[in-house]
């Protein structure tokens, strides 16, 4: 899976560069059927990019990874997982896309938009982790920082519900 393979890749390489750091990369993909739909590269793929996804259903899947390499050349320890969202987007007009494109927004975004955008708001639903389509699910983050052997203080339940309206998959994480 692309996601998956990239988070590792960039987790491997900031690993590499800091031996006995535990790293932690992500990278996420829009899924719109079979296809993979990366950051754009300009104005005009960003705009074709949210013509298509315009009314439409698809997938958003983060994979976050952690990479530790041991000193002196040692192994390279690594771990990694994948979440996954469906997202419905809402029927937005040209004018908008127009509009949410001038902001410079989308270029840094893969599948051109940001969910929580608080102007654009391109989301109708979604079912799955609101953090997963942000591009950092925290449930798989904990779970793979804990596995590296760092701590990780719970959260109330009122602030995890603030970070991630809704979150289905949030459980372990709650206090």
């Amino acid at each position: 899976m692309l996601a998956a393979r990239l988070a590792l890749a960039k987790a491997c390489a900031g690993a590499g560069a800091a031996p006995g750091a535990v790293v932690l990369a992500a990278d996420t993909v829009v899924a719109l059927g079979s296809e993979s739909l990366g950051k754009p590269l300009d104005a005009v793929e960003a705009t074709q990019m949210l013509q298509r996804l315009r009314g439409r259903e698809h997938v958003v899947i983060t994979a976050v990874a952690t990479a530790r390499a041991e000193p002196l050349g040692g192994q390279m320890r690594t771990a990694g997982r994948v979440s996954r969202t469906r997202v419905w987007m809402r029927a937005y007009s040209d004018a908008e896309i127009e509009d949410y494109v001038g902001t410079h927004d989308p270029f840094d975004k893969a599948g051109a938009y940001a969910i929580q955008h608080s102007t654009f708001r391109p989301v109708e639903r979604i079912e799955g982790c609101y953090l997963t389509v942000v591009g950092l699910p925290l449930p798989e983050v904990c779970e793979l920082l804990a596995g590296a052997g760092l701590s990780i203080p719970r959260m109330t339940s009122s602030r995890l519900d603030a970070l991630c309206p809704g979150c289905i998959d949030a459980m372990s994480l709650r206090s």
